[in-house]
């Protein structure tokens, strides 16, 4: 069963980033951006969709590989704003930036308390 965590070790940073992707999915109506700004709506309704899906499937058969990805998720949240130009819109550019940083940091937790990936790590990062 290799990449399997124990779950209850990872649950609640998945609830987390759960919850996080649920608000960013509906954060475009929810700070009135939705409307003016569309490339920055579509951005966070399609990663909050994202996160919700490996959040929820990480909360059910947690593997190393959804937390990476989810942390790959928030990168590109944080970085968004300029990517996608929309740093003028204030909200929506704190919105994704914050948002980013807790998912991304919530999957690295998630991932670092691994069994499996900290195993991983000693075998390939440490100088015998």
């Amino acid at each position: 069963m290799e990449g399997i965590v124990d779950a209850t070790t990872k649950r609640w940073q998945d609830g987390g980033n759960l919850v996080l992707g649920v608000w960013m999915f509906f954060s475009p109506w929810m700070l009135a951006y939705a409307a003016g700004m569309p490339l920055a709506a579509w951005n966070a309704v399609i990663l909050g969709a994202a996160i919700v899906v490996f959040a929820a499937v990480a909360m059910y058969m947690p593997r190393v590989w959804e937390e990476g990805l989810n942390m790959a998720l928030g990168v590109w949240l944080i970085v968004s704003p300029w990517a996608l130009r929309f740093t003028a819109e204030r909200s929506a550019m704190m919105n994704a930036v914050v948002v980013g940083i807790l998912v991304a940091a919530l999957a690295a937790w998630a991932m670092l308390r691994d069994k499996e990936f900290e195993k991983w790590w000693q075998d390939h990062h440490h100088a015998a």
